[in-house]
């Protein structure tokens, strides 16, 4: 395993040439995309996906970790709808499953099938079960969360399942900028907002902070895109 880059900073084409390279003889491979929230992990990783299937025919599929958010209404069960976000608010373990069949179902007669993963509703705050279609053509699949580097539990059974885990990182002021923008877009009054960046989001980014020394590849958040669209 490469030790973590972060200087000189990689170029986006650098990225792109990187994450083919993990595809060899068209073996389905997994990329991670990880790092606190509001660091642009889903920018990151929306981009890439749309440059590399630029290529031609589209071979890359998007399925992040937000679709194993369990339910409220479990949150509420387990007494964590306070903690919504941290680690043991996902179904991991579920999560690494998907990702292992991902893999799998690229040997023999499982090449011939669809994966469907859940996805998860912004605006609902909820997952969404068979949301994400990953088609047999799919040889990469690019999965971004805050937890892919935790050691912990079922988490470690994520790393295992992903080939390289890039961690994306922002200065914290901005992080923190964007963070409090997104909860106010979807519904949280600005007192609020930053109520839950300041606690329940502020220990979770530390948490997942911590794990940045186990990536393959740090990618500044300074870094420039291509627009979107």
């Amino acid at each position: 395993m490469e030790r973590p880059l972060s200087s000189p900073a990689p170029t986006f084409d650098d990225l792109l040439r990187r994450a083919r390279e993990l595809v060899r003889d068209d073996r389905r491979a997994v990329l991670g995309v990880t790092g606190s929230p509001g660091a642009g992990k889903t920018t990151l990783a929306e981009r890439l996906v749309r440059a590399l299937n630029g290529d031609g025919a589209p071979w890359v599929a998007h399925v992040p970790m937000d679709g194993f958010h369990l339910a409220d209404v479990e949150l509420e069960r387990l007494g964590l709808r306070d903690r919504k976000g941290a680690p043991e608010t996902f179904d991991a373990a579920g999560y690494a499953a998907l990702l292992r069949r991902l893999r799998e179902d690229d040997k023999g007669a499982g090449d011939t099938e669809t994966v469907y993963a859940p996805g998860f509703e912004r605006v609902l705050e909820q997952p969404v079960a068979g949301a994400i279609p990953v088609f047999p053509s799919a040889r990469l699949v690019v999965t971004e969360g805050n937890y892919l580097l935790l050691a912990e539990r079922s988490w470690s059974r994520v790393r295992s399942q992903i080939d390289e885990v890039w961690f994306c990182e922002l200065a914290e002021d901005e992080r923190v900028r964007r963070l409090v923008a997104r909860h106010e877009e979807f519904g949280k009054d600005h007192d609020t907002a930053v109520a839950w960046v300041r606690g329940t989001d502020q220990r979770n980014a530390d948490l997942v902070a911590a794990t940045r020394d186990r990536a393959d590849l740090v990618v500044p958040g300074a870094l420039r895109y291509p627009a979107a669209g």
